[in-house]
């Protein structure tokens, strides 16, 4: 019997010494987690958002590696922080609020118009199949990429260029996600949505309306979800003709409340308010639509 339980007292330093191996070899835990956790549970879930995928992906994506250094110790802050050559990071609950309006599953394919830091892609990249991403301001774009790239998130394909006319090579998506708020919705962005396809969008010039846009067969519906404050949307959007006034086959594009609402990209809104659903109306991708040009503002 000694030899045996000599063998077996002998086996307790090599278990323990197993254990010490796989604890050196585990990734050091990210100081940041509880920070991400806490940001969920009283800035998101407590708001409403309720699609676990999307909350799972609030929860794993390293905010604060999005952000200038500068700002880490704040990246989990509910607004919205400066990420260079004057554009921001959207607040935490727009993020999640506009990400889930698009209802994905995760086989879609999702255009972005908007970079900026890359964060609201890498969000999208968690939720969706494949990810386009459009930025017009050429360092941020080359940022966002290498970013992605360093995270590992393969799933993401970032463009330089202005967003006004969307990716036609790529089209259709199955959802567009945009970061800047035109004054009216840009056509070829909804002629580039598929059948069934979802579009989330702040549109208005300074009072704005987060909508989302519904491909319905032949036409598309629209509804305000949300009173936000983006950063304008630029390039050849800002060109784009006036929406022509309600009553001579136009139709607003600001909704009638002169609430300021939650802060979104670049934007100083005011208090943060509940989603306010308006009812539906149609929207089609014409000179009366609501129109738009694009957004190279964080996300």
């Amino acid at each position: 019997m000694l030899p045996v339980r000599g063998s077996r007292i002998g086996l307790v330093p090599l278990a323990l010494g197993g254990i010490a191996l796989a604890a050196a070899c585990r990734p050091p835990a990210d100081p940041m987690e509880k920070k991400r956790e806490q940001m969920v549970e009283t800035q998101i879930a407590a708001r409403g958002i309720r699609d676990p995928r999307v909350l799972a992906a609030m929860r794993k994506v390293p905010r604060h590696l999005f952000v200038p250094a500068s700002e880490a110790a704040s990246a989990y802050d509910d607004r919205p922080l400066p990420i260079g050559s004057g554009q921001t990071i959207s607040q935490p609950y727009v993020v999640a609020f506009m990400t889930e309006q698009l209802r994905l599953t995760g086989k879609e394919r999702v255009l972005e118009i908007g970079t900026g830091s890359g964060y609201q892609a890498a969000i999208l990249a968690e939720l969706a199949a494949k990810v386009y991403s459009i930025e017009i301001r050429s360092e941020l774009a080359e940022a966002a990429t290498a970013r992605l790239k360093e995270l590992g998130i393969r799933n993401v394909e970032v463009r330089a260029a202005d967003g006004y006319r969307g990716w036609p090579e790529e089209a259709p998506f199955d959802g567009i996600l945009v970061t800047a708020a035109p004054e009216r919705v840009p056509p070829p962005l909804l002629e580039q949505l598929a059948s069934t396809g979802r579009m989330v969008i702040p549109v208005g010039a300074f009072y704005q309306e987060l909508k989302v846009i519904e491909r319905q067969g032949g036409g598309y519906t629209e509804k305000s979800v949300l009173p936000v404050r983006f950063v304008p949307f630029v390039g050849e959007a800002e060109g784009a003709p006036r929406p022509a006034p309600p009553g001579r086959g136009g139709r607003p594009i600001v909704g009638s409340s002169r609430r300021r609402g939650v802060r979104g990209g670049g934007g100083g809104g005011g208090p943060r308010a509940k989603p306010r659903r308006t009812s539906r109306s149609s929207a089609r991708p014409s000179s009366s639509a609501p129109s738009a040009g694009r957004r190279p503002s964080p996300s």
